[in-house]
Order: structure tokens, then C-alpha cells, then sequence
């Protein structure tokens, strides 16, 4: 759940909190694609430093 304002519509709720930047689009989809897709650790290990980096931050897990 976002922590700010998203827009009423259709759709996951991070595709109507992007939408509020659009231009910044191209610059989240390249992050992600490669975070997820061109990492050279394996996915477990990935995922146990995505949980220290929220539990560092006091973010929900």
C-alpha cells in the first residue's frame, strides 16, 4: 500500500503511482529490467538483501 495519494483506476496500484510521473518511466523500467533480469546473483540472494535493505529502513517485510 502506497503512502501517498494514487489515482482511482484501473490497474495495480504501481502503474496509477507511476502515472503521476510518466516522463520518469523509461529511467524505472531500465532500473527494474536490470535489477531483475540482468543481476548476476542468483535470486535468493537478491531477495535476502532486498529484506536487510527494508529491515535497515524500518520497512514492513
Amino acid at each position: 500500500m502506497a503512502r501517498i495519494d494514487v489515482p482511482e483506476g484501473e490497474g495495480p496500484e504501481i502503474y496509477r503511482v507511476w502515472s503521476l510521473r510518466p516522463e520518469m518511466s523509461k529511467a524505472v523500467t531500465a532500473l527494474s529490467d536490470a535489477v531483475y533480469n540482468q543481476s548476476r546473483l542468483p535470486a535468493r540472494e537478491r531477495e535476502c538483501v532486498r529484506m536487510r535493505i527494508a529491515q535497515i529502513n524500518d520497512c514492513p517485510i
